[in-house]
């Protein structure tokens, strides 16, 4: 049965009003003359109201209409640029394209802060400091693999990288090549043992199933793993418990993580907390999840509905996308108290609507 640790009602209140001033901070930014984006300061002259004045908090984001992912696909960068930020040289990097044309995200340092900001959380008998790391994700467009080794490095560590390109994988399966899905992620697979057997690394980012398909090849313990980070895609609780009892032998420890170019990195609760259900909570103030209905109202607690989320740095001003995915609201907890998202999946899969992950 679950056992939640609820927050602190006190932790909640400040939560929140910790919140609300750093919306109005970024509102402040990213409209003001000097420092605002130009998509944005072009968006409130046509809207006819100022921000900077009528947004005083959190509630007040849902004065933004549900963020439109075609002001970001084909816009010129210089429309996502903040002003302070010209001539300022910036990584580029991409969505994965799971359900439609990738966007685009413009990072300066966005793609480290939340990293560093989860680095010490990790217990240091797991993920032991100043040691190795693997990372067997996505390569390639995507921040995951500058983000992860900047963890390595937060932990006192390296990072070895192994080349993957989910969106390869996506077409064969798509195609119905199931042979040649799975003769690529052998060939990953492959990748990954000759470095876990020739150097030696204590830790590891990978996704669920590329970490099922590696235990098929080695024994994780016994090549030295201690902890391992999954994160990727959607993992039910029967999933979750398998990995963490079976792939991972009960003596590596289970860590999930949640996660996208446009959002960062969210923490997880310890999957026995609920279960084995994966409990997600974004890195708030920087970001705000709310799971949502068709109307674009919260859904009451242990209710399923569609993942909004609102991405708030000084880089990036991100109102209400409505994500890919669909969870259950879970109320705040002792390490987060704010709400989170549970047993993240696919839009859509309750009513069987069937989206291709690849080796995600």
């Amino acid at each position: 049965m679950p056992h939640p640790v609820p927050a602190d009602p006190a932790a909640v209140a400040a939560a929140r009003d910790a919140l609300d001033a750093h919306v109005r901070a970024m509102v402040a930014r990213h409209f003001s003359p000097e420092t605002g984006t130009p998509f944005w300061l072009r968006w409130a002259a046509e809207a006819g109201w100022d921000p900077r004045v009528e947004v005083r908090g959190a509630d007040d984001l849902l004065r933004f209409p549900p963020f439109d992912k075609a002001w970001v696909r084909g816009a010129p960068h210089a429309d996502w640029i903040p002003l302070d930020r010209v001539g300022q040289p910036f990584h580029v990097f991409e969505t994965g394209g799971t359900t439609g044309l990738p966007l685009q995200r413009l990072s300066w340092t966005d793609h480290l802060v939340d990293y560093a900001q989860f680095a010490p959380s990790l217990p240091d008998e797991a993920y032991p400091p100043g040691s190795a790391w693997l990372i067997a994700g996505p390569t390639g467009p995507r921040r995951l693999r500058l983000a992860m080794e900047h963890l390595a490095h937060c932990r006192g560590g390296i990072a070895y990288h192994l080349d993957l390109d989910p969106r390869w994988v996506r077409k064969l399966l798509a195609a119905g090549d199931a042979a040649g899905a799975r003769a690529y992620q052998d060939h990953v697979v492959a990748q990954a043992v000759t470095l876990l057997k020739h150097r030696e690394i204590r830790c590891m980012f990978t996704t669920p199933r590329l970490l099922e398909a590696l235990s098929e090849a080695v024994s994780l313990p016994e090549v030295g793993l201690t902890g391992v980070l999954v994160g990727g895609t959607s993992m039910d609780p029967q999933t979750v418990r398998f990995l963490a009892e079976e792939v991972c032998e009960g003596q590596v420890r289970f860590t999930a993580v949640y996660g996208n170019t446009l959002m960062g990195l969210a923490a997880a609760e310890p999957v026995e907390r609920w279960d084995f259900e994966i409990v997600y909570h974004a890195p708030q103030p920087r970001a705000v999840l709310r799971v949502v209905d068709d109307a674009g109202q919260p859904v009451p607690y242990g209710t399923r509905g569609q993942v909004e989320l609102s991405t708030l740095t000084p880089e990036w001003f991100m109102p209400r996308l409505l994500e890919r995915d669909e969870a259950i609201r879970r109320p705040p907890c002792a390490e987060h108290p704010w709400d989170g998202v549970g047993d993240v999946r696919p839009f859509g899969t309750a009513a069987g609507k069937q989206t291709i992950e690849g080796v995600y």
